[in-house]
């Protein structure tokens, strides 16, 4: 993976969100899984997903509304996660096709990376906007995370744990280094969707507009040094 981001051909495919009808997630079908056609995606504030069984075709491009966030100054680290995180150590991009293998894990319920999906991220990882942040412990993976790096935002796309709050611990960990380099609350976690499990760690719901134009302020922020240095 290079250490900056290299910008791939552009797609043929563009997002157009005026349309769009509010309160509706999927906003298109079809298109392709290109680099380019990705990024666009992540700039148009879409992202995409299988509509068939366990993320199978066709593909779906979703735009969710309301969208789920991480407020970066309002997450919520329990007392117990707060002792757990000190057990494991955390590393950026040593293992990201292990994460994403994670993630995908056949015995998974609403399980929905395909290998199309898999080969897809590796691409983005390897021309450098792809990262995963992974929780170790006594030299095995743990759990972790991945995601899309572009300016300041960092879309989250999964995670997964082999033991207790390693997967918590990897969003801890992704949220510091969000804000390590210089506190601007203006960098942007997307998380999709808000789950139950998300909001108890501090998730809210934002309308699409709003996340709309957060998206274009964090997209004219630099990325994190986490993963400008990670290779």
């Amino acid at each position: 993976m290079t250490a900056q981001p290299v910008e791939p051909v552009a797609s043929r495919y563009a997002f157009d969100l005026s349309v769009a009808v509010p309160g509706e997630d999927l906003i298109g079908v079809g298109a392709d899984l290109e680099p380019g056609t990705l990024l666009a995606g992540y700039r148009s504030a879409v992202f995409p997903m299988g509509l068939g069984r366990h993320g199978r075709g066709p593909l779906g491009w979703w735009s969710p509304d309301p969208r789920g966030v991480m407020p970066l100054g309002g997450l919520k680290v329990s007392r117990s996660l707060r002792k757990s995180m000190n057990t494991f150590e955390i590393r950026v991009d040593s293992a990201f096709e292990e994460v994403v293998a994670g993630c995908a894990d056949v015995h998974r319920p609403g399980r929905w990376i395909t290998p199309r999906i898999a080969e897809a991220y590796r691409r983005l990882h390897d021309l450098g906007w792809a990262h995963s942040v992974e929780c170790w412990r006594d030299g095995r993976l743990a759990g972790g995370l991945y995601g899309v790096a572009i300016g300041g935002l960092f879309a989250g796309e999964s995670m997964f744990h082999r033991e207790t709050d390693a997967s918590k611990a990897a969003l801890v960990a992704l949220v510091r280094m969000l804000l390590a380099d210089d506190g601007d609350e203006r960098r942007l976690l997307d998380v999709q969707w808000r789950t139950d499990h998300l909001g108890s760690l501090g998730v809210v719901e934002i309308s699409r507009d709003e996340y709309r134009s957060r998206l274009v302020q964090a997209l004219e922020l630099p990325r994190p040094a986490a993963f400008s240095t990670s290779s």
